[in-house]
């Protein structure tokens, strides 16, 4: 049983870090596959966002093809596509061949991430999740401080085909190794149909999002979003009126209604807005206002990640002490403070400032996402945790594409000021916090003493297909 628990946490592990690093290097790499291919910066721009389109429309309904085969089966099969479409990539002769690639990668992306979740929601007891989400965090971490050098020390030599290489053996010997080595299962796999229906509306309704955000720093004319932003809201109707009146939705009601669920999945969005808003503004504040090199300004923002990779196991801790409502409250208003620290840089400022107000934003967003995370994973049915799981990638990969978008536009309409954008940043943490106050407390509840889950009291992990009590 710990081999397999070992195993288990190894693989979500090295699925999170495996995705999480092929983004951070290959902005490094962009550059170099932009003149060795001869392409345009919009075609450059499109092996970014073709990748996140595909993987941001399918993570909800992977989740569901892991509840309903297995999360071990599709994380080998996310894991062995993930690393020959990148292996694909290496020895693509074209920009064309790149971009169609990187859509394949996306795809396999999106199955493989939630089923990272999903494997640990599976075989860990609720009252254990903590430290298992803690690590993986903390690797996630890891991964983005390291993106950047790693990029670096593999382009300048090897040029960018090497950050592509990078993932093929791990993502091969780990998606080989979930598929031949077998564990004993906590539940069997759902046999819920599948519905179609509902994922092709919902990838419709979050392709039209993403697309629309992705363009607004492009054009730096929101209005330009406008028709894409109609297709997702129209999308988003269809899905939640397909939802109520289906036989086997494809997020179940008992998700959703789980206690901590939704709010929990608001503060993903809410910190991670704010997270890469302000890393987008206070980068151009170090480039532009302080005018440091991207080297330097990369080693006046690395406490932030080391924030991160050290506070996780820490958060667990607290989670378990405090529980999540404490603990996340603490941590929004931590995110909150490091962005307004941020924000009153000037030309004179030294690196103390810089360093601290990174520090926070860090140390604040990582205290959110092991907390959120858990009360995520833990609250919901196993039979419903690659849905779970689905969903909170899904929330990690929107917020981000808001965050810049926003950042792009304030900055936009306050003449390329990043101070009163970051300010503003700082609000949408402060406006997330009462989200923290909806979370469970330390003994499993919610505001009202009559709820009662196992969050923290060790109990057993809910029945399969039922939802805890609201």
């Amino acid at each position: 049983m710990r081999a397999h628990h070992g195993l288990t946490l190894a693989s979500s592990v090295v699925g999170a870090v495996i995705v999480a690093l092929d983004g951070t290097v290959l902005t490094v790499a962009q550059p170099t596959l932009r003149r060795d291919l001869h392409a345009s910066f919009a075609q450059v721009q499109w092996t970014s966002t073709g990748y996140l389109i595909a993987v941001a429309s399918l993570l909800v309904f992977a989740g569901r093809l892991g509840d309903r085969h297995g999360h071990r089966r599709i994380f080998a099969l996310g894991m062995v596509g993930f690393g020959a479409a990148s292996a694909g990539i290496g020895v693509a002769p074209g920009i064309g061949w790149v971009i169609g690639l990187r859509v394949v990668q996306g795809v396999f992306g999106a199955l493989l991430q939630p089923a990272t979740l999903g494997m640990l929601r599976a075989a860990y007891p609720p009252e254990r999740l903590g430290m298992p989400i803690a690590l993986r965090t903390s690797a996630i971490g890891a991964a983005a401080a390291a993106g950047p050098l790693v990029g670096g020390a593999l382009v300048t030599p090897f040029g960018w085909r090497a950050v592509f290489f990078l993932n093929v053996a791990p993502a091969l010997v780990m998606g080989g190794l979930a598929a031949v080595v077998r564990g004993p299962e906590r539940t069997p796999p759902s046999r819920t149909p599948l519905d179609l229906p509902g994922a092709g509306l919902l990838a419709v309704a979050l392709v039209c999002l993403v697309y629309a955000l992705v363009g607004i720093p492009d054009s730096g004319r929101p209005a330009d979003a406008v028709p894409a932003l109609l297709g997702a809201a129209a999308a988003g109707w269809g899905f939640v009126r397909h939802e109520r009146r289906t036989a086997s939705p494809l997020v179940p009601a008992g998700v959703l209604g789980s206690t901590g669920v939704g709010p929990a999945l608001g503060l993903l969005v809410a910190a991670s807005v704010t997270m890469l808003g302000a890393l987008f503004a206070s980068s151009y504040l170090l480039q532009e206002v302080l005018r440091l090199d991207p080297l330097q300004t990369a080693l006046r923002a690395l406490p932030g990640p080391v924030a991160m990779v050290l506070g996780a196991p820490v958060t667990a801790v607290l989670m378990r002490r405090f529980g999540p409502r404490r603990t996340a409250g603490a941590a929004m208003l931590l995110l909150a403070l490091g962005v307004l620290v941020l924000s009153r840089l000037e030309e004179a400022s030294s690196a103390v400032p810089a360093g601290m107000g990174f520090l926070l934003v860090g140390a604040g967003f990582g205290m959110v996402m092991v907390t959120a995370t858990a009360v995520v994973v833990r609250q919901v049915p196993v039979a419903s945790a690659g849905v779970a799981g689905g969903l909170q990638q899904t929330a990690l990969n929107v917020g981000p594409t808001v965050g810049v978008a926003a950042a792009s536009t304030l900055m936009t309409g306050t003449d390329a000021a990043p101070g009163p954008t970051l300010v503003v940043l700082a609000g949408v943490s402060l406006l997330g916090t009462p989200l923290a106050l909806r979370l469970p407390g330390r003994s499993g509840t919610r505001a009202s003493p009559k709820v009662s889950t196992s969050l923290d009291q060790g109990g057993p992990p809910p029945v399969e297909g039922s939802a805890p009590v609201p």
